[in-house]
């Protein structure tokens, strides 16, 4: 075993949790020698105090305290690894929606193994707009979603955080500010990412004119190759052919965060086994 063997990792982390050797090993059905000899050895592998021992009190160093942050990391990803590795027989219905934005890339892939790990699980795939998907999970009508966030909002938890940027076609140039309205390619409301837009033109006083809605990224992508506008897109997801506008040509439309949201109870064996591979993921399911 290394020096950061879970075994030693967890008393330690108990003794720290029940104020004492004696409670530790009650906690944790061992014999106090055992816990206090598994101290001593996570102390020699390290070589550092990490207790300070008297008869009646045990009192956590300054490199006792920062190994309880890693030991209570190292234990936490250890159990969610076990759990994801455990769980190959979990079944049920798992009803999971996923932004449009987020089906392309590596998703698919991600997915197909999740399906091989869990062939028990029956997975009910919706794919829609994040505001809506959001709706969705809080209405009980989906399980899971994967989806956008913009900033400041609280819900889900953060896979990653992204910038927005404009975006148009390998070949073309924007007009020039005043020489018309800004042509734009949205989705439709309750659209995140058309909102931030919205946002970015009123605030910096340019007018703008819809050339395009659709609720499908297919859609957008072929309605600004095709030259009728711009959009606004998470920049490591921007779909193939288009590219970043130069800075400055548009007004920032700012960041959004890609969550997972979940119901507000205690996640099922599914919804946490997917919750941990599209984390584990995240760099699987970004273009850059």
């Amino acid at each position: 075993m290394g020096m950061l063997d879970p075994v030693l990792l967890r008393s330690f982390v108990a003794v720290d949790r029940e104020g004492g050797f004696t409670a530790a090993a009650a906690r944790l059905g061992l014999r106090q020698s055992t816990v206090s000899g598994h101290v001593a050895r996570l102390e020699k592998a390290v070589g550092r105090e990490l207790l300070r021992r008297d008869t009646r009190n045990v009192e956590v160093t300054a490199d006792g305290a920062a190994m309880l942050g890693f030991a209570r990391t190292i234990l936490d990803t250890t159990q969610q690894a076990e759990q994801y590795f455990a769980e190959s027989d979990l079944s049920g219905l798992l009803r999971f929606g996923v932004s449009d934005d987020l089906v392309a890339a590596g998703f698919p892939e991600i997915l197909l193994e999740f399906r091989r790990s869990h062939p028990r699980i029956d997975l009910e795939l919706t794919v829609g707009l994040s505001e809506i998907l959001g709706a969705k999970v809080a209405a009980g009508e989906l399980d899971l979603a994967f989806g956008m966030r913009r900033p400041g909002e609280r819900h889900g938890e953060l896979v990653w955080r992204d910038r927005l940027v404009w975006a148009g076609p390998r070949e073309g140039a924007i007009a020039p500010s005043g020489a018309g309205p800004v042509p734009l390619v949205t989705y439709p409301p309750p659209s995140i990412t058309r909102r931030a837009a919205m946002e970015a033109l009123e605030g910096a006083g340019l007018v703008w004119r819809t050339t395009c809605v659709t609720d499908s990224l297919l859609g957008l992508r072929a309605a600004v190759l095709g030259g009728l506008g711009y959009i606004v897109h998470a920049e490591s997801l921007l779909p193939d052919g288009l590219v970043p506008l130069a800075p400055h040509v548009l007004p920032d439309p700012g960041d959004a965060d890609f969550v997972v949201m979940r119901r507000p109870r205690p996640a099922t064996g599914p919804e946490a086994a997917l919750t941990v591979l599209l984390v584990a993921n995240e760099s699987r399911l970004r273009r850059g």
